[in-house]
């Protein structure tokens, strides 16, 4: 596929959703798209607490491909706000309601409105591996080092 022809993907809305932008992306270069919160009521979320908000939308992601549910780096530099299983993979198969998890690592409440940017969506290729086990892996300069090996 080329990369100058944008994959289309389907969406639907639920009526919680209703006036709410499509994700979107901020600018010309963006990888994510900015997500909506659709709650109804303002959502507090204290400090150490998290919560599930939703955005009211379904998609249909392709086959080949998966969502990434992402923080959003102002909301945790900011407010300490985290996506939690970040990234959340969206699975090609998934016709749920998108959902974000949701948590509060500062140090004072911070409340969600309805139409609030909570996430950003980044729609990734999947690549499938088929496993070749084997008696011994081939040998590396690093080897098994890791965990702050090189310093």
């Amino acid at each position: 596929m080329s990369r100058d022809l944008p994959l289309r993907i389907s969406i639907t809305r639920e009526p919680d959703s209703a006036g709410l932008p499509l994700p979107v992306y901020a600018t010309g270069d963006s990888a994510g798209m900015d997500l909506f919160a659709a709650c109804e009521e303002n959502v507090v979320l204290h400090p150490g607490d998290r919560t599930l908000v939703t955005t009211g939308l379904r998609i249909a992601i392709p086959s080949g491909y998966e969502g990434q549910i992402r923080p959003r780096s102002g909301l945790a530099l900011k407010h300490g706000i985290a996506c939690l299983n970040s990234p959340g993979t969206i699975d090609a198969d998934y016709r749920g309601i998108v959902r974000v998890i949701l948590a509060n690592l500062g140090h004072e409440p911070y409340v969600i409105h309805r139409g609030d940017r909570i996430a950003q969506l980044v729609i990734a290729p999947v690549t499938r591996v088929e496993w070749q086990e084997m008696d011994e892996l081939p040998a590396t300069e690093r080897g098994d080092g890791g965990f702050g090996h090189t310093g």
